[in-house]
């Protein structure tokens, strides 16, 4: 039931109406739906569907790259997929510094690299990377807290940062191979990205974003996927699904005639009855077992332990034989 107001209630409202402190208009304006601008000028290329496939891809990537760094860099991190967005490439790269270091790696799509193809980029920021390298050179990864704002990598550094990055892309593979056979592999490191065009500035990239935590650190590193790249790939496998279901189609056929020269067993059941253990010790060659049925009861044909056919007993050529004369529909078989 509604509430219903008193008086006192109503001149309440009324006074607050003639002051202008209560806002008359504000239901409409809360009510108004708010919509997300639309970019015409960059439309999507990637479905929701899409993204959410790689963001369990790099699920997957996480939880392989977890174990191999806790056991490379003796210690005990947290990795996990933060965002996957579909941006521009200058997005990217404007969020980069003149002291950051890119990783590039090529892709290899079933065994075959396109040397035309943009490559992946793989950055890591820099105390990050610096804790790694600490630790892999047997610290507790303290360095990363003295660097300064814009630090910028010694040669000895940058060869232990490839070191690590390129255990980091020698696992990232496996984490497709429910889809498709991909490998990457290392190009070389960047230590002055901004710099050098990668990738066209208006290009679609996919950005995922990997949070890692570490008892005394934490940080980011980031994936940048070509927007042609995946479009390659998500073609490979709609193709190679499409291939799938038209040779299970194809092959069915050939299925059936091999199964039709297959050999099974055909069990006739006469009878069934019960003895006790002393009647049976006692029995004798010429002795009769009374089954309870008459001889012209039908006889249930077994295939596989299930019934399938009831049949007549006679005898063919000489022979004991059953004629069928009827089937069991599977609702009786399974009553059975």
């Amino acid at each position: 039931m509604a509430e219903v107001l008193s008086q006192s209630q109503i001149d309440a409202l009324l006074s607050a109406a003639r002051s202008g402190e209560m806002n008359l208009n504000r239901s409409d304006q809360d009510s108004e739906k708010k919509y997300r601008k639309y970019d015409f000028y960059s439309p999507r290329k990637f479905t929701k569907d899409r993204l959410k496939m790689i963001s369990g891809i790099f699920e997957n990537y996480t939880r392989i790259i977890n174990s191999r760094l806790n056991g490379l860099l003796h210690t005990t991190s947290e990795i996990s997929v933060e965002s996957v967005e579909e941006q521009r490439y200058y997005e990217f790269s404007n969020a980069l510094s003149d002291g950051d270091v890119l990783t590039l790696a090529d892709v290899e799509i079933q065994g075959k690299r396109e040397s035309e193809e943009a490559p992946v980029l793989i950055h890591l920021s820099t105390g990050m990377a610096l804790n790694m390298m600490d630790r892999l050179m047997g610290g507790q990864g303290d360095a990363s807290s003295k660097a300064p704002a814009g630090y910028g990598f010694t040669p000895l550094e940058l060869k232990l940062y490839e070191t690590i990055v390129k255990d980091l892309i020698a696992t990232l593979g496996g984490s497709w191979e429910n889809y498709i056979d991909l490998n990457f592999v290392f190009r070389r490191v960047e230590s002055n990205p901004t710099l050098v065009q990668l990738i066209g500035l208006d290009e679609t990239v996919v950005i995922i974003g990997i949070s890692i935590k570490f008892p005394n650190a934490s940080g980011r590193m980031n994936i940048c996927l070509p927007g042609m790249m995946l479009t390659n790939i998500f073609a490979r496998i709609a193709a190679m699904n499409q291939v799938g279901r038209g040779e299970g189609e194809k092959n069915s056929k050939e299925i059936m005639d091999i199964l039709r020269d297959s050999q099974l067993e055909i069990t006739a059941e006469l009878g069934r009855t019960q003895l006790k253990l002393w009647d049976i010790y006692y029995l004798n060659v010429g002795d009769v077992i009374d089954l309870g049925r008459s001889t012209k009861t039908p006889v249930d044909l077994y295939i596989g332990g299930q019934p399938w056919f009831s049949g007549k007993l006679g005898t063919q050529g000489g022979n004991m034989a059953v004629k069928i004369w009827d089937t069991y529909h599977v609702q009786t078989r399974e009553e059975k």
